[in-house]
């Protein structure tokens, strides 16, 4: 009868018997599941690549030299699910100079005695021969030379050179991926990575060069200090941490003609090369001012603003002008004014160090003809005057009173201590960051 099969052939129709778990067989069936695999690799390859995507963002997310170290091996790991990462950074002679670890923390290194490879063993491959390297078993090369003692055991390698131009810089090692053995996407994908490891290394280390040469320029700009007779005298310059490392913070002594010592600190608005001109322009001025004139120092600051604005176009900086001079009734005394600054530190042997708050006006560029203020404070035997700027006391997670409390609390502590310790200490932030430059003025009586 027409339309009916007869033994396993197919029908007229196209449609064979039904398979024997009871589903109807299609041809077309066969391209669909083609279809869909296809799909599922597309798939596959554009996840891969936005993670390559995330990974190269990730190491190109910072400029500072080890950060960008940290997150390619971190980056590497994670993108290929290993276990363990590792970049061993070369110098000049191809021998390991650091190795930059992941999932394998630096407790550990440390712990061996910072114990760097001698690149005559299996991670000296790379070094050897600069081509990828992956390995389903590191027990099986030749140049394996096992583990030291309290390492994690390891058995499967994928290894990469990372290159800056036609230098090897270092090699980055990952060990045991989490699913199953390294692959050669696995490969294409760590090599594209290192090439973009190479790209961002080379930035960093010019962001770094940058910052150095920025650093000395910015240090030039500041006079060295005297050498007085009566008077002990620190400062520092700290620039801020992000790039441009450059701002207009400065500090400043004038020894006078009547051999009263000037102590000046001040900050110019801005944070580029613009405002380290502008902080020369005022610092400058300041200084032959208060030489030639000799006048209390509300006068010099109303004095500067005038000139400030006929020859610069009034210039905006806080700054503050001090005197170290002697008391009508004996010691000495401090003598200062202030134009929008914040408030002198006093630190006292056996006190708690207190700031001399007093009205600040406003700063300079504002209004050359408003009055300033002189305040007068007499400072105790082997107490320390501390000028400063607003970097030292603002910090990115606490209100400005708890910062200026905690730099109390560092100069009460340091009362006694030599005048470089104290500014170190002033310094050393836990976190080591820097939203905006600082510069610190000390000055101590000698014994």
């Amino acid at each position: 009868m027409a339309g009916r099969t007869g033994g396993d052939g197919p029908s007229a129709s196209g449609i064979g018997f039904p398979p024997q778990d009871g589903r109807l067989f299609h041809p077309a069936d066969e391209g669909l599941d083609r279809i869909q695999a296809s799909l599922q690799e597309s798939a596959q390859h554009y996840r891969a690549l936005r993670e390559l995507l995330d990974a190269v963002l990730a190491i190109n997310a910072d400029l500072e030299l080890r950060k960008v170290l940290h997150n390619i091996v971190d980056s590497a790991r994670k993108l290929v699910r290993a276990r363990y990462g590792a970049l061993g950074v070369l110098n000049e002679e191809g021998q390991f100079s650091e190795l930059i670890v992941s999932g394998y923390g630096d407790d550990h290194i440390a712990a061996r005695g910072d114990e760097l490879p001698h690149g005559t063993g299996l991670l000296g491959e790379l070094v050897r021969d600069p081509r990828p390297l992956r390995l389903e078993n590191l027990a099986t090369h030749p140049r394996a030379a096992g583990f030291p003692q309290g390492h994690p055991r390891m058995t499967s390698l994928l290894g990469v050179p990372i290159r800056i131009q036609r230098t090897i810089y270092g090699n980055l090692y990952l060990a045991d991926k989490a699913d199953g053995q390294f692959t050669a996407v696995d490969e294409e994908v760590v090599t594209a990575l290192a090439s973009a490891a190479g790209v961002a290394i080379e930035n960093a280390r010019l962001a770094q060069r940058l910052r150095s040469a920025v650093e000395e320029f910015q240090h030039r700009l500041l006079p060295d200090l005297p050498c007085l007779e009566a008077w002990e005298l620190e400062a520092r310059y700290q620039p801020c941490t992000r790039v441009p490392r450059i701002g207009g913070d400065w500090y400043d002594v004038i020894c006078l003609p009547d051999g009263v010592p000037c102590l000046v600190v001040g900050d110019a608005m801005g944070h580029d090369v613009q405002a380290a001109t502008v902080m020369t322009q005022i610092s400058n001025t300041l200084r032959v001012i208060a030489y030639d004139e000799q006048r209390p120092p509300s006068w010099v600051l109303q004095h500067l603003d005038r000139v400030l604005h006929t020859l610069h176009g009034g210039p905006i900086a806080s700054t503050v002008v001090a005197r170290l001079e002697p008391a009508p009734a004996g010691g000495v005394r401090l003598h200062w004014a202030s134009a929008g600054h914040l408030p002198p530190l006093l630190a006292i042997p056996g006190e708690q160090a207190r700031y001399l708050y007093c009205d600040t006006g406003v700063p300079l560029g504002v209004d050359p003809d408003l009055p300033r203020l002189d305040h007068q404070e007499a400072l105790p035997p082997g107490a320390t005057v501390v000028l400063y700027t607003d970097g030292l006391v603002e910090h990115r997670h606490l209100c400005l009173d708890k910062g200026m409390a905690l730099v109390a609390d560092v100069a009460t502590a340091h009362a006694t201590a030599p005048l470089p310790r104290m500014c170190d200490a002033l310094l050393a932030r836990g976190d080591g960051v820097f939203e905006d430059d600082v510069a610190v003025l000390a000055a101590r009586p000698k014994a």
